[in-house]
Order: C-alpha cells, then structure tokens, then sequence
C-alpha cells in the first residue's frame, strides 16, 4: 500500500510534469528548505508591513546550541569556565523520527496550522505521550520562565508547603516579573509557588532556590531532575529562566516537564488558576512617604486561561530577549487531553501568538489517536532511549529537515524514483498511442 507521504508526492510530481503549479502543496524532501518559506535570519527584525513567516530549521541550526544571543546576558565571567555543548543523543530520544529539524507530522492526520512563528514546536496527548506532530523537537532554545515547571517540581518534592518564608532584599529586587515580595511580609511556600506559576515572579523563585539551598543547589537538583526525566537538551543555568550562561532546553524536554508536573495534584491546582491573592507587606520606613502594601489579587500570565479557552487545564509562560516567546500549555475535551509546547517565537501584526497557540491545540484535538510520530519517554525507560517503542520508523510519517541520510530518507527516494518512473513511461505510452 502506498503511503501518505508518497501520495501526496506522486501528485506533485505528475502536476509538475504537466506544467501545474502545485509549490503550495508539495511535500519538501529532508535536508531542503520548505517550500515558500523565508530564508532570512530568523532574526530578522520585524515591522507591522512584514511578512508572516516560519523559520527555517530544516538544516538544524541549532542542534547542538542555542540561537546566538543578542545582548551580554549570557557572557562568561571572568575566571569561570565556558558551558560546554550538551552531547547530541544517538538515536534521538523519544523515536529516530524526532531527530529530525523541520515538521514532523503524518499527512493523515491533515496540514499543520499556517503561519507559526515559533522556531520550535510541539504536540503531543498529555496522558498516551504520544508525539502528535513537532518541528525541531530537539532543537536547542532557551526556556526562560518556562524552566520554573522544572524548579517547581523540585520544590514540591523538598518543602513543606506550609512553611514560613523570610523574603531578603535579593528577592524583591529581582530582575524581570514579579509577585511584590517585601520586608516584613509573611510568606508561606504555597505562596511562593502559586506566584511562581501565576505571575512568574522571579522573587518567588529566588526565594524558593534560597529554600533548596542556594542557587548552585537549585541548579544541581534542576538538572538531576531533568536528566531523570530523560531531558538531553536541558541545562538549567538559572532558577527563574533568566538567560544565563549554557542555558538551554527544546520542546520536547518541556513537554517532558510539563507532563511530570501534570501529574501532581498541587501543580495541576496551582497552573489551573486565573487568579491568586498574593499577601502584601507593610509600609517601608526607609522610603519616605511609602505605605502599608495589602494583599492583591494576581492574574495568570497565560491568556488562554484568562480568555477561557475550552478545556484549558493551565500553562506557563516565558520570554527574554533571547529566548523569545515560550509557553506549554495543556487543555481537555472530550476526555482527551492534549499538550503545546512553542519556543523562540514571534508575535505579529495579523497573526497573535495566542492564536498561534489555539491553532496548534484544535490540530491536536482533530487528530486520530492512534496517530504518532513519537514518544514522550518516561522517566523508567529515559536512561535509554533505544528501547521506546516510538524508536522504529514509520513510513507514512512526513520528517522535514534532516542533516544526513536515513532508512526513511532512503525509502522516500527510492519511491520518488519509482514513481516518477512510472510517470514518464505513462507520458510515453499516451504519445505512442496517439502516433497511432
């Protein structure tokens, strides 16, 4: 039987071959820039007249490291050693199909939503970890506060929520979003936490670090963590997604965090929630005139929430200036739960990223659940990625971007070949009748 990607591309050979423009919809061969795409930086600047494009990342550029950055966040320190590129996984974890860079997704299941900005992407079923479809799933971004899933599942698993926490001045003089943490406020860690995923406050997480033993320790357990998870492209840098040096995760190491957390009770209260009460401090007697700070009610970052998209259970929200937009999300209907992740990404005049991200969650929702291009390993099985059942190849699946040749690239040629052979001998046999 011939498969979705061979029929499709069948089609697109003979409308060529007969003069039919088909550039719309022809499937693009691995290692190849998609069709129609821009091939400008990514980094481009952007003004309202521009043009709504995805990047490119057929030809993996980032692979083993993040996109260059564009201010001195992540400079080394003078004396301190330079981050050394994480080791890139043979075979990929989670299935060979996810090693590749560009769109992986089966034809069956329907095209993928236009118009993504985000470099990298994925979708996957929250509870099966079936792998819906992805682009650059391993690609190296940075997560920015997108990482506090990981420090909060390491602070569920060490502190007391009830515990009393004393905010310092390093705390609310964080830099970036914060929850308002003052002198003299009386904190508990359920607190600290709902802020943490509420609002972002980078105060909450330093102060949760300062409660796992001081950020080199936070680091260390983030990072055990992450590898436990079977997470390879993540390295934790900073508690709160501040970029740092060797900072760096992908789409696939958050859904893996993400579908963790999702499986305890607390987060999945937490992350649910539109709104908090967050306690306040009294009034500075070192800021001449300042008074008392009340308790104030916090909204969630994520706008889907807010908007009351159908079914959303929660997500977690990030930016910086290099890591760009990020967000993971999960959502219900129908007693299917379905996961978006989205990194290094834009919002354009004409194209929202919140649309962007109900664009990515109906794909998922409108797909057969058997469909799979991979899978979300789990932490038993995450030592060695060999053994997940997602890690054999399926022919009917579309992997666009790749750097070296594969069984399926392989099969993919063999059948163009064959298939083009077939049509040039039908174009000969319709010329030789007529001559009749």
């Amino acid at each position: 039987m011939t498969s979705g990607w061979t029929r499709r591309t069948v089609g697109a050979l003979a409308a060529a071959i007969v003069g039919v423009s088909v550039v719309a919809a022809a499937p693009v061969l691995p290692g190849s820039l998609m069709a129609g795409s821009a091939t400008a930086d990514p980094l481009a600047p952007t003004g309202r007249s521009a043009t709504v494009t995805t990047p490119v990342t057929d030809h993996c550029p980032h692979r083993v490291g993040t996109p260059p950055a564009v201010d001195e966040s992540e400079v080394v320190p003078p004396g301190s050693p330079t981050p050394t590129p994480l080791p890139v996984p043979t075979p990929a974890v989670g299935g060979e199909d996810l090693a590749y860079c560009g769109v992986v997704a089966d034809p069956e299941a329907g095209p993928v939503p236009p118009g993504l900005t985000s470099a990298g992407w994925l979708v996957a079923d929250l509870d099966s970890g079936r792998v819906i479809a992805a682009k650059d799933p391993h690609g190296r971004y940075r997560p920015a506060s997108t990482i506090k899933i990981l420090l909060a599942l390491v602070a569920l698993d060490e502190l007391d929520l009830d515990a009393t926490v004393v905010p310092t001045p390093e705390d609310w003089s964080a830099e970036g979003d914060s929850c308002g943490m003052g002198p003299g406020g009386h904190y508990t860690v359920r607190d600290l936490l709902t802020g943490l995923l509420v609002v972002s406050g980078n105060d909450c997480a330093n102060a949760l670090a300062r409660e796992l033993g001081g950020v080199d320790a936070t680091l260390a357990k983030m990072n055990e963590r992450a590898r436990e998870l079977g997470a390879t492209d993540t390295r934790a840098a900073s508690p709160s997604g501040l970029d740092a040096p060797g900072m760096s995760s992908s789409p696939y190491d958050l859904a893996l965090f993400f579908r963790a957390a999702m499986a305890n009770d607390t987060f999945r209260e937490m992350i649910s929630l539109p709104t908090y009460r967050f306690p306040g401090y009294p009034r500075r007697p070192d800021v001449p005139g300042d008074t008392d700070h009340p308790a104030y009610e916090m909204y969630s970052s994520n706008r889907l929430l807010l908007d009351g998209y159908p079914g959303m259970l929660g997500g977690k929200t990030g930016y910086t200036d290099d890591a760009r937009k990020t967000f993971v999300a999960a959502a219900e209907r129908d007693g299917r739960r379905i996961m978006i992740v989205k990194m290094y990404g834009l919002a354009m005049e004409g194209n929202p990223y919140w649309d962007q991200a109900r664009a990515l969650f109906e794909y998922g929702f409108a797909t057969p659940e058997d469909v799979e291009v991979g899978r979300l390993v789990d932490p038993a099985g995450a030592a060695d990625p060999s053994r997940d059942p997602a890690a054999s190849a399926d022919p009917d699946i579309v992997s666009t971007g790749s750097d070296s040749a594969s069984p399926m690239s392989v099969r993919v040629l063999v059948g163009l070949l064959a298939a083009l052979a077939a049509v040039v001998l039908l174009m000969l046999g319709v010329r030789l009748s007529r001559r009749r």
